[in-house]
């Protein structure tokens, strides 16, 4: 079955696309409006796109109906230009479900979810205590396109948990930390525990030799 996406209506395009770019990670993040309160809110249309410098990819859609109207997130990144993306592991699932609800104006998703945070080192809002992994991010623009917008962060320092750090690279022990991905728009989550297998890079001049 082939969808000419020109025709489809947006609903069809987002379960389309949901389906098939999956496994995603999911960003938890934290932001705080100009008068200071907290906002918390996950993004699985979200990944890492350069590393020198580190960049950051968000899309961000608007909310529902007519009209522009960004979501909190969006409206704070582009106000204090600083956010905090902490690593969505399976002790905290639950918890970024509820941070997930569309509470109204003026309710904590961290309180609702009891959640607590702790102060980042380089940005204003905190990280989130309990996650495995945060990565404190400054916007680098933001490409209104549609109704969506694309955010890019440059991480510009990360906190994890000694326990989740190999020394020897350092690496991130990321069979041990549990991270969790989406999957579909119908709640279809994936777990990573014991769920790894390696498959190293082949050389080129190693492929010529058994072909």
């Amino acid at each position: 079955m082939t969808f000419d996406l020109s025709q489809a209506v947006p609903n069809l395009t987002y379960n389309l696309l949901i389906g098939l770019v999956a496994p995603r990670p999911i960003a938890l993040i934290t932001t705080i409006d100009l008068e200071g309160k907290v906002n918390a809110a996950p993004f699985s249309a979200y990944n890492y796109v350069g590393t020198d410098p580190a960049i950051v990819a968000i899309g961000v859609g608007n909310r529902p109906g007519p009209g522009i109207i960004g979501k909190d997130t969006a409206r704070n990144i582009r106000n204090t230009r600083e956010f905090v993306i902490n690593v969505v592991s399976e002790d905290i699932a639950e918890a970024m479900n509820i941070c997930a609800i569309d509470f109204p104006t003026g309710v904590n998703e961290l309180e609702m979810a009891k959640l607590n945070t702790a102060p980042s080192s380089k940005v204003s809002p905190p990280r989130i205590l309990e996650a495995p992994a945060s990565l404190e991010c400054r916007e680098v623009t933001t490409m209104e396109i549609g109704r969506s917008r694309i955010i890019l962060g440059e991480v510009i320092s990360i906190y994890v948990k000694d326990e989740f750090i190999d020394p020897k690279g350092p690496y991130i022990r990321a069979e041990n930390l549990h991270a969790i991905g989406r999957m579909n728009g119908l709640g279809a989550y994936v777990k990573t525990r014991d769920a790894f297998f390696s498959m190293s890079r082949i050389p080129y001049e190693e492929w010529k030799k058994n072909h």
